[in-house]
């Protein structure tokens, strides 16, 4: 039988600090029981000697020192899993939110698991196509792979994150293999409704697994989402042998959420005051995506972050680039020419991609196409530097062919409708419509077989 603790020494915020406590572990899974009937869930987040510090996964109004019983269960959270996930909406915590009742199974899992050993996994090969012409021909989503989004408040991260779990599919696999998990942390009311109808609209509901932490939650919950979702994935991946896919927004708002929680354990603060183990915290989650040697399955991460003062050299873009392989940087300038989706393709890059492309893949000529297409929107952004010194009709001819090609390449290519899904053949023939402005002495990064096979000659 386990022992009861009536009396704590402190409340914090969502800790609870309790003295003489015997036999207690890290992590362990705490029953807080309030004036003998209110049942409260918590955990153990730190052990000194015979002291516990348990953080509270619901408000703590109505607590006090001794109107509050505690005991230890002995064993970390888990997570009750089986197939009948998928379709349902659940709390931070695992909790159902839809009314569907609670998922019965003898499968539970620790939710605080493991980043894949390096030796044993697979490398990745095989895209996942989006339908989003600048991520699927630019900054390619290879199966496997965890692929960051970088965006700044008031960009449309949110219908970009809809659009993706809408229209998402795998190459050369069956449609009900794939599935998503969709973990949200700290988001408002109604982007959580925008969310689900945008789902249950395009009816692709009964696939996707909804976790989410709501604005007006505890903060604390937000530290137990991610890993709610990801042991979700991991279940569905390697034991069900599912392909998934899954997204992970705010980023930051879980970064605010381990930042307040180590200012309340009075922890030595970090840069712009995060705990100095945000890096390792933070890896923990992204590292736990991956395909493994054996298994059929496989796990690949988009998480979406928004940058404060749109800073990408602030600590949760900068640590989440340094673990992560590549990034999509969303630009507030091509937001405000009302360009959707609104991604700054030059500081954007796919690590993995090279090895998911190309013959065999996609097409023959995408990996030469994309370089290209970099290589000439960057030479657009030189010429606009230039035009704004010396005019417009000063500038050379093909300089002004490159002004139109920019103007091309943002407002056909880039640009497309929230509810538009080109496969990667519309994708890379709209490219080469807006390559072929430039004429092919320009096209340096193409071979001339692949040129004299594509390229379009247009007519002004």
């Amino acid at each position: 039988m386990n022992k009861e603790y009536l009396m704590l020494d402190k409340i914090q915020g969502p800790l609870l600090i309790l003295s003489n406590v015997e036999g207690v572990a890290y992590d362990e899974v705490v029953d807080i029981i309030v004036e003998g009937k209110e049942r409260k869930k918590g955990k153990v987040v730190q052990i000194y000697k015979d002291k516990a510090i348990v953080q509270v996964f619901e408000p703590t109004l109505g607590l006090s020192v001794e109107n509050t019983a505690i005991s230890f269960t002995g064993e970390p959270f888990r997570l009750t899993l089986s197939k009948d996930i998928l379709g349902r909406d659940f709390n931070g915590i695992g909790e159902p939110r839809d009314g569907g009742g609670a998922i019965y199974s003898s499968k539970k899992y620790n939710i605080n698991g493991r980043p894949i050993n390096p030796v044993a996994r697979t490398y990745p090969r095989n895209y996942i196509q989006t339908g989003i012409s600048s991520i699927d021909l630019l900054t390619t989503l290879i199966r496997g792979q965890k692929l960051p989004i970088f965006s700044g408040n008031g960009i449309s991260h949110n219908e970009l994150a809809a659009q993706i779990v809408r229209q998402a599919k795998l190459s050369g696999e069956k449609e009900n293999n794939f599935c998503i998990v969709f973990g949200a942390m700290g988001i408002k009311h109604d982007d959580a409704h925008f969310f689900k109808r945008s789902f249950e609209e395009a009816g692709v509901l009964e696939n996707v697994v909804m976790f989410t932490n709501l604005a007006d939650e505890p903060v604390v919950e937000r530290i137990i989402t991610p890993r709610c979702a990801l042991t979700a994935a991991e279940y569905l991946a390697f034991e069900e042998d599912m392909h998934v896919l899954v997204i992970l927004t705010d980023m930051t708002n879980y970064c605010e959420a381990l930042r307040e929680l180590s200012s309340l354990k009075e922890e030595v603060p970090s840069r712009k005051g995060y705990p100095g183990y945000l890096y390792s915290d933070l890896a923990s989650l992204y590292e736990r995506a991956g395909m493994i040697k054996g298994k059929k399955g496989s796990i690949t991460q988009i998480p979406i972050l928004t940058m404060p003062n749109d800073d990408i050299t602030h600590p949760v873009p900068d640590l989440t680039g340094f673990i992560t392989e590549g990034q999509i940087v969303l630009s507030r300038g091509l937001q405000q020419k009302d360009i959707y989706p609104p991604v700054n393709i030059l500081p954007s890059l796919s690590r993995l991609m090279k090895d998911g492309i190309g013959k065999g893949y996609t097409r023959e000529d995408h990996g030469e196409v994309a370089n290209q297409v970099f290589a000439a929107y960057s030479r657009v952004q030189d010429v606009l530097s230039l035009a704004q010194v010396i005019g417009e009709e000063e500038l050379s001819d093909i300089d002004k062919l490159y002004l139109e090609f920019g103007r091309n390449f943002e407002n056909r290519f880039l640009k497309q409708q929230f509810d538009e899904n080109r496969d990667i053949i519309e994708s890379l023939d709209l490219a080469w419509e807006i390559l072929s402005i430039l004429p092919k002495s320009e096209l340096d990064r193409i071979s001339p077989e692949i040129i004299e096979k594509y390229y379009k000659k247009v007519v002004r």
